[in-house]
């Protein structure tokens, strides 16, 4: 039944991108200078998980080195490489220049190197707001033949650590907004990775509305839902997904969804979740408290606050309560 099983995987980039054009014509024209040998613009991604915000940025950079010959390109998730060093050795690994590259190698030693490069590069940095300096944006910011595309959930997040001159800087870039998914949407983008995935007839009409209707707008989840179903019916021996291999697959999809989040974690991260899944419902104080007795080198409560943000738009914490009295649990 499964004819291409990468097809089903969510970070699969499909042939043609449904239901994101607006938003990859704007991508597209932001960094269209390059075509013509100028510096593009930077560029600002926001909008909830599953939103298609990374799939745009990298199917934009595909097509862009279609036309482009001499121009570099590179995609860092900045969740699981947060600090400068690991994100500038991903920067230049990409350009294959790593191999004289030590831990002890000083920062400015890896700038210099970014800046010697003699051709455009455009940069993907993926949950740009998880960077823990902040600085970091500034420098390569500074860097003419470097273009940032930022991606973040919330620009608030991303803007909220940087200095005025650079959040007035970074404000001048082109933001693209992204909404969840409307239903139909979704059944459509169900549509097209069963019609390439599946053998015909394995998916019906219904079952696509019952997935899209669980997924809220998120394709991750949608995706995620159907490659579960179809596992668990191909496992059975079905040539075709039956209603009850989807009833299966809701809570299964979710919970390998999890997992994955929970393995993206840094350690400070995990210990803040571990906290709230072993404490209960705990303000940022009493949370702070109990972390920082589980760390050798714990971060400060802004950094804190800003694990728990992610945690929450990843539906790993849920909180309730405003200001002061606000509370945190892990979501069990």
């Amino acid at each position: 039944m499964i004819q291409d099983a990468r097809v089903l995987q969510d970070d699969y980039l499909p042939r043609e991108i449904v239901h994101r054009h607006e938003e990859m014509s704007q991508l597209a024209t932001a960094l269209e200078p390059v075509v013509e040998g100028d510096r593009p613009q930077h560029a600002l991604l926001t909008g909830p998980s599953g939103s298609g915000k990374t799939c745009i940025a990298r199917a934009t950079l595909d097509r862009l080195q279609e036309q482009v010959l001499d121009v570099h390109t590179a995609h860092v998730d900045c969740w699981l490489h947060p600090n400068d060093f690991r994100i500038l050795y991903k920067l230049l690994e990409s350009l294959g220049t790593t191999y004289d590259i030590h831990r002890s190698t000083p920062l400015d030693e890896l700038l210099e190197r970014l800046r010697e490069i003699d051709k455009p590069y455009l940069v993907v940095l993926d949950e740009a707001d998880q960077i823990d300096d902040p600085d970091l944006l500034r420098r390569l910011y500074s860097i003419s033949g470097l273009t940032m595309i930022l991606i973040t959930n919330h620009e608030r997040d991303l803007f909220r650590p940087l200095d005025e001159r650079l959040q007035s800087r970074l404000r001048s870039s082109d933001t693209i907004e992204f909404d969840s998914y409307r239903r139909d949407e979704l059944v459509s983008i169900l549509s097209d990775r069963a019609a390439w995935g599946l053998t015909d007839g394995a998916l019906t009409t219904d079952q696509r509305q019952r997935i899209a209707e669980t997924a809220c707008g998120n394709a991750r989840d949608a995706i995620s839902i159907l490659r579960s179903a179809a596992r668990h019916a191909e496992r059975k021996g079905s040539d075709r997904i039956r209603d009850s291999d989807i009833e299966t697959a809701i809570p299964a999809a979710r919970a390998e969804l999890r997992q994955k989040s929970l393995d993206r974690l840094t350690t400070d991260q995990l210990a803040v979740y571990d906290v709230l899944r072993e404490c209960g419902e705990l303000m940022p104080k009493e949370l702070l408290a109990r972390y920082e007795e589980r760390v050798d080198d714990p971060k400060s409560m802004r950094t804190v606050r800003k694990y728990l943000r992610k945690l929450e738009q990843y539906n790993l914490v849920e909180s309730s309560g405003h200001g002061p009295s606000r509370t945190y649990s892990a979501v069990s």
